[in-house]
């Protein structure tokens, strides 16, 4: 599931409460970056739960059109393809995604409010009705339509932002990777496909065999920052004479920090490639220079300090 660029972000968030904390012990930061990764799982849990109460909101809508004292023909005749999905049965009946979820208590029944606004926009959209007046009626159709909701109806919702933020730190980072794999979840139960726990790591997916360890490598650049962050933060002020540390951006020293413990753990690898991630990072994290600062300063410690 965690690809090298989610790890490589983990890693460097343990990084950051490390350099703000640094009473943390590297058994205890382990322990930060363990559930962290494993948050974004639950993450991706919690929104593919979301699929059964947002049918039974479309049918409730229904129900309550038909009990009106005068209700319209549409009313009384409504369109049943939404409610009648095959995504929303597949997955309530699935024991193991079932059980994954009670465990977990990945619950929408207190978040009725999201579901009314949400199931409000979805039916308000073109897809939506396009869906509901095909003429095709397929498993792969519904998967399909799950599939645009994940990816469309999800990443701008405020609602969903504060109610992530409520209950994990990591979950609204990790919103947009959790929706991809929800939507290629579902379109793999339009294939007929059983649901599958995804595994934890990419490189623990079938066909990846071959590949080194994910988990190995993002603990290995964990320890590698950790034990060597004070080094690490000398070498950058070496170069920074004008600038103490503590006038420093503690989120650009934890990235070349991570930057410099990749670049020592994997010498096989290309220095540019490993600056450029830890660059491509700071443009979302760090201040609008950072991404200039990291890429000079990871530049010159790792051609003047990595063999």
């Amino acid at each position: 599931m965690l690809n090298r660029r989610i790890l490589r972000i983990k890693a460097f968030k343990t990084i950051y409460c490390y350099a703000e904390n640094h009473g943390m012990t590297l058994k205890e930061a382990e322990g930060l970056l363990e559930v962290s990764c494993e948050s974004t799982r639950d993450l991706y849990l919690f929104l593919l739960a979301i699929v059964n109460p947002l049918t039974e909101e479309a049918k409730s809508r229904i129900e309550t059109a038909r009990a009106k004292f005068n209700p319209t023909e549409e009313e009384l005749h409504p369109n049943l393809k939404f409610v009648e999905n095959r995504i929303a049965p597949i997955l309530r009946e699935d024991p193991d995604f079932s059980k994954l979820v009670s465990r977990k208590k990945l619950y929408w029944d207190q978040y009725d409010m999201l579901l009314r606004r949400l199931y409000e926009r979805i039916r308000s959209r073109k897809y939506f009705k396009d869906y509901l007046a095909s003429g095709e009626n397929s498993l792969e159709e519904d998967a399909r339509l799950w599939a645009r909701i994940f990816e469309r109806e999800f990443l701008e919702n405020e609602d969903l932002a504060g109610i992530l933020e409520d209950l994990s730190i990591h979950w609204n980072d990790d919103l947009d990777f959790a929706l991809g794999w929800c939507a290629r979840s579902v379109r793999a139960l339009g294939q007929g496909e059983t649901w599958r726990m995804p595994p934890l790591y990419q490189s623990e997916l079938p066909g990846n065999e071959g590949f080194d360890s994910d988990r190995r490598f993002v603990f290995g650049l964990l320890r590698g920052a950790f034990v060597n962050y004070d080094k690490f933060s000398g070498q950058v002020a070496d170069l920074t004479p004008k600038w103490t540390l503590d006038r420093l951006c503690t989120t650009d020293l934890a990235l070349i920090a991570c930057g410099m413990a990749e670049a020592q753990m994997s010498p096989e690898v290309s220095p540019r490639i490993i600056i450029n991630e830890y660059v491509e990072i700071s443009k979302y994290y760090s201040t609008p220079e950072s991404s200039g600062f990291v890429n000079g300063l990871l530049d010159k410690l790792i051609n003047q300090h990595i063999d």
